[in-house]
């Protein structure tokens, strides 16, 4: 799917024959390659200790003209002390450390050396990946989410390490692909998945849900796609040693055979590699020698959505890609799979079967629901998914019956920033009823709260006014449409390679 929604099919493309596609299937599939470096005139080597930034230029630069060379001189960029640094500066302050208690705080303090130490070591192969602590962060079902937090020289290393192979990766990623990448945010993926509804012929839409996705990916497919254009042995033994240092879970240590632990900075872009070949390059064959009709793509890391013009199109590449998924270790959720009819004449077509209305998705935090604009034509109406909104109030509940003898300014400015950060990211055409709900309800959250703090004295709706007019901004809609940010983030480029 490009910029404007549009796939591939926009232009019909030229068959590839079963030996060109099965070549291709060799080099993304990790069958043709050898270890080391069997193809030396393609490998990039760097001479000298050049600026980062016009370092980086040149592997991003030899990246884009040869979509198959391996980079056999890496890790020279990573212990680059101004890299370091850069990484350093770009954690959260105020993030939880983890097994070995190092803050961000106490290791700026002695900043310089501790990163001349760090180059040092990874210089010399002498650096060590800890285990990663295990927390658990709630998740909207009420279910939780298993984090592990690395200690503060493995975010900084792996920081590092991921600026350096997205100079590799951004060229060899896919327009489709939006999760975790440089300059690509959420809404970028909901405004193309939207646009592509509207603007293709899309009457059907596979909402799809890989299980436990970070758990189950082989570790030995991964690494495989990595030396893929990965030719710096070391640069592939430091992913190795975060996959092997294990996490550790109260007082016990426990092994991790197979997934990558989320929490960590390197875990968003391993995943996005392993989906690339195992599923980006795929789709893209997929739809070039076996579609017919329309079909569009937008993958936010383990979450995608498949839009198909033919019900039977779809049910063949459900059935394809379950396929794919188990060769690769990979599966399906049952239960949060799902082929709906989805579209422009998905109304009007139920309506003749004597159907209900046409069935919703969930997608990055929105219910998306077949609609109409006031003019009549059909659109994409986008609505925060309720059990995201009821999480959110009940996490801000809690926090404002911990601040409940804070003073009234304190507390007002933690709603105006909860305000305004919900609106940031829901606050899209079509949801302002939702927006306005979420205030109402923050509004009498406070007064809930207002009113505990005395046992004699009540607060009135009159002192509630004053209070959240003076103290939470009003409902608004902060997004554009989605075809116009489009254009806008795109400027007519496809963002489908």
């Amino acid at each position: 799917m490009n910029g404007h929604g549009k796939s591939d099919s926009s232009v019909v493309p030229k068959k590839l024959s079963n030996k060109t596609a099965d070549e291709e299937a060799e080099r993304v599939e990790g069958r043709g390659l050898a270890k080391g470096n069997p193809q030396e005139e393609r490998a990039f080597r760097t001479q000298g200790r050049e600026d980062a930034k016009t370092g980086l230029e040149r592997v991003r630069e030899a990246a884009e003209g040869d979509r198959r060379q391996k980079f056999t001189a890496l890790l020279h960029h990573v212990y680059d002390v101004e890299r370091l640094r850069a990484a350093y500066e770009g954690l959260n302050p105020k993030a939880a450390a983890g097994i070995d208690g190092e803050t961000w705080k106490h290791y700026g303090e002695r900043l310089e050396e501790n990163l001349q130490e760090l180059s040092e070591k990874l210089r010399r192969g002498a650096y060590r990946a800890s285990p990663v602590k295990r927390a658990f962060i709630a998740k909207a079902n009420g279910g939780q989410r298993p984090l592990g937090v690395p200690v503060l020289e493995d975010k900084i290393v792996q920081r590092a390490v991921v600026e350096v192979l997205n100079a590799i990766y951004e060229a060899e990623f896919v327009g489709f692909s939006y999760g975790f990448r440089p300059e690509r945010r959420a809404h970028d993926a909901l405004d193309a998945l939207a646009t592509g509804i509207t603007t293709r012929k899309v009457s059907f839409v596979l909402d799809a849900d890989i299980r436990s996705f970070f758990d189950t990916l082989d570790r030995g497919w991964l690494v495989k796609f990595l030396e893929h254009r990965v030719g710096d042995g070391r640069v592939i033994r430091l992913v190795k040693k975060w996959l092997a240092a294990g996490v550790l879970d109260g007082d016990e240590w426990k092994a991790t055979e197979a997934g990558t632990v989320q929490g960590g900075s390197i875990s968003p872009l391993l995943a996005n590699v392993y989906l690339h070949y195992v599923f980006d390059t795929w789709v893209g064959r997929w739809r070039k020698t076996q579609a017919e009709g329309d079909v569009i793509v937008v993958r936010f890391a383990d979450d995608f959505v498949v839009g198909f013009e033919h019900r039977s199109q779809a049910e063949k590449f459900l059935t394809d890609l379950r396929e794919r998924f188990r060769r690769f270790g990979l599966e399906l959720h049952a239960e949060k799979t799902r082929l709906i009819e989805f579209g422009r004449f998905a109304a009007e077509n139920r309506a003749k079967r004597g159907e209900g209305k046409p069935e919703t998705f969930a997608f990055l935090g929105f219910t998306h629901i077949c609609g109409k604009t006031r003019s009549g034509r059909f659109t994409v109406i986008r609505q925060t998914m309720r059990q995201r909104l009821n999480a959110k109030l009940k996490a801000v509940g809690a926090e404002l019956k911990r601040r409940m003898h804070e003073g009234i300014p304190a507390v007002g400015a933690y709603l105006r920033a909860v305000m305004r950060g919900h609106m940031n990211y829901y606050a899209v055409p079509f949801n302002i009823r939702a927006i306005q709900r979420f205030r109402q309800r923050l509004v009498l959250l406070w007064k809930q709260v207002l009113g505990r703090r005395s046992q004699t004295a009540s607060v009135t709706w009159e002192r509630m006014k004053a209070l959240h007019e003076r103290w939470i901004p009003p409902a608004r809609i902060c997004h554009p449409y989605p075809t116009q940010r489009l254009l806008v983030r795109t400027q007519g480029r496809s963002r489908m390679r």
